[in-house]
């Protein structure tokens, strides 16, 4: 038998074991083993990851680096992790289940995100102030806001990173990255590609471990400055009220319940596709699953015909093999909540048309589902389950639509399916959300604010924006006169 993987935290640009000596097991979602263990965070780990990154602040090789050297050190982090895709994709895969397909290729295109952000990081520019007193000389600067706690789930954990770490390090910023205890295999790895792009020691640890561990002794910590937090509402909670202790900056991405809006001038087999992408891409596994599909009256049934017939034609199984359509959901307690999601919605007349249940063997798999709800008081169109469930809800008005979308807690994805170029404009206007698709989805790039609305979070990610969070503003006086002050009792 071959020796299982361990993985170790990265802290201050050594590998080491928890203070404590615990160490946990993470499970392959497709077989349901422990494929590889991990060391466990200990409060003394993040006391020392923090100090590191306070240090390494004031370390001429990290705060004396010009900007265009900062770049440079990402230039190559993006070339590493580009060379490396593939190995990188197939631990995320083995770990969370994701297809490989797509972890191996979305790693790849991550590489981007980190080019982007190198080419911006000698553009970031003060300005001077044409400023009411003649005889001063007023400029302003942007300086690294300090020590970053960049805290990532396990589904889109390379992407999430990059959209954090990214901006953070071209700013000048030390970051402590925080990888889900849940499949932080492909974070761990990470590590040794930072460490061989030269950042200085202190500027990024990566660590991982259990709340009481790991996430509040980070979260609370004294000496940092911003949190960029990415996960569910609950623990944004605990991470808001944490941040009180030390007042850090904070952004949050939280997911949600996206509405697909389908009208009935749409191109219909583009938006049963899009539908599929929104609700069975990742596995239904991801922050904008578009789980709430509005559909006009009239193609309800045309559209819900079309999607299962495409859909005899997905293959479910293992998410290493290239033909792979759907892979498992990362944990059984995915499908526990999907099964009493599911029950509840029958139990209030909704209609599941095909799928529903989990399917037999090793492994975590959910059989994609498809509902038909006849209330927008149906559960599946309230609970965020992340797993491959789409539930359609008919309209018969745009007003309608655009209510029925926005009757949510949630803000983050949105989709428009329509031919009608100023109905697109018109209904994607009055979407409450962070983003608004039309006629495709589940897009994403460097270049586009990444963010949402509501109880999805606030703040952007990604995007030029995205940068300025990770500084500070500090104003500059320079008195150019050569006389003396007036009056020291009186305010200038």
């Amino acid at each position: 038998m071959p020796k299982k993987p361990h993985y170790q935290l990265y802290i201050d640009g050594v590998w080491t074991e928890g203070a404590q000596g615990q160490v946990m097991a993470t499970q392959n979602p497709a077989t349901g083993e422990d494929w590889a263990s991990f060391a466990c965070t200990a409060p003394a780990d993040v006391d020392r990851a923090i100090a590191a990154a306070r240090r390494s602040l004031d370390d001429p090789d990290w705060r004396d680096l010009t900007q265009t050297a900062r770049g440079k050190l990402l230039f190559r982090l993006a070339e590493l992790i580009e060379r490396n895709a593939k190995q990188l994709g197939e631990i995320e895969t083995t770990d969370s289940g994701k297809l490989l397909a797509e972890t191996a290729s979305q790693t790849a295109y991550v590489s981007d995100y980190y080019r982007y952000y190198a080419g911006l990081a000698d553009k970031i520019e003060g300005a001077v102030l044409p400023i009411d007193k003649p005889d001063m000389h007023v400029f302003t600067r942007r300086e690294p806001i300090g020590v970053v706690v960049a805290i990532v789930p396990w589904n889109a954990q390379m992407f999430l990173t990059a959209t954090k770490l990214g901006p953070a390090l071209a700013a000048g910023c030390s970051v402590v990255l925080k990888a889900s205890e849940i499949a932080p295999a492909p974070m761990l790895e990470f590590s040794r590609l930072v460490h061989e792009a030269g950042f200085p020691p202190g500027v990024v640890s990566v660590i991982t471990g259990d709340p009481d561990n790991c996430a509040i002794p980070l979260t609370r910590h004294p000496d940092v400055d911003r949190i960029a937090f990415t996960g569910g509402p609950e623990t944004a909670r605990h991470v808001v009220r944490n941040s009180a202790e030390n007042f850090a900056v904070t952004t949050l991405e939280l997911g949600g319940k996206s509405p697909i809006l389908v009208f009935d001038d749409a191109n219909l087999d583009g938006a049963a596709n899009g539908l599929i992408a929104g609700n069975f891409g990742a596995s239904g596994q991801s922050c904008v699953a578009g789980s709430r599909g509005l559909v006009h009256r009239p193609i309800l049934e045309a559209l819900a015909t079309s999607i299962e017939e495409k859909m005899k034609g997905v293959i479910i199984g293992d998410p290493l093999d290239g033909a792979t359509h759907i892979g498992p959901l990362c944990t059984q307690a995915q499908i526990a909540n999907i099964q009493t999601t599911l029950a509840a919605a029958t139990k209030q007349g909704a209609r599941v048309r095909f799928g529903g249940t989990p399917l037999d063997g090793p492994g975590n798999y959910m059989a994609p589902t498809l509902v038909e709800c006849n209330t927008p008081e149906t559960e599946t169109l309230k609970v965020e389950m992340f797993g491959p469930v789409m539930s359609l809800l008919p309209f018969d008005t745009e007003e309608e639509a655009i209510a029925l979308a926005n009757d949510t807690a949630y803000g983050l994805g949105s989709g428009v399916f329509t031919e009608n170029v100023a109905r697109a404009h018109r209904v994607s206007s009055r979407l409450r959300a962070g983003i608004c698709w039309i006629n495709t989805y589940r897009a994403v790039s460097p270049i586009a604010p990444f963010g949402g609305y509501n109880q999805s979070g606030y703040g952007r990610e990604a995007g030029i924006e995205a940068i300025h969070d990770y500084t500070r503003t500090k104003s500059v006086w320079l008195n150019t006169s050569d006389r003396p002050m007036a009056n020291p009792f009186v305010m200038r």
